[in-house]
C-alpha cells in the first residue's frame, strides 16, 4: 500500500526530505504523499521513514485505497530506480 498524511499534520517539515523517494509534497494545508511514488521506502529502509520520524501519532497511515503486495512495492522501487539512473 501507498502511505497517507491526514489532516493532523502539523508541517513540521521532517518526512518530506527523509522521503528517498520524493514522494512527499507540500499540499495547501499539509503534507501529502504520491501514491505513484511511494514504496514504503522498500528498497532504501526497513520501515517507512516518514512514518519513523513524523511526531504526530497516526498522522501517516497506510491509504486502504492503494493497496499494494511486497512484490508490487519492489518492483515499483526498480521502475523509480531504473528511470533515476
Amino acid at each position: 500500500m501507498s502511505l497517507k498524511i491526514h489532516s493532523t499534520c502539523v508541517n513540521c517539515d521532517v518526512c518530506e526530505p527523509a522521503c528517498p523517494n520524493q514522494a512527499i509534497y507540500q499540499g495547501d494545508q499539509y503534507y501529502h504523499i504520491d501514491p505513484d511514488k511511494c514504496t514504503e521506502c522498500v528498497g532504501h529502509y526497513q520501515e517507512p521513514e516518514c512514518q519513523a520520524l513524523c511526531p504526530v501519532e497516526d498522522c501517516i497511515t497506510l491509504d486502504p485505497n492503494k493497496k499494494e503486495t511486497p512484490q508490487q512495492l519492489t518492483e515499483k522501487f526498480e521502475r523509480l530506480k531504473s528511470a533515476s539512473d
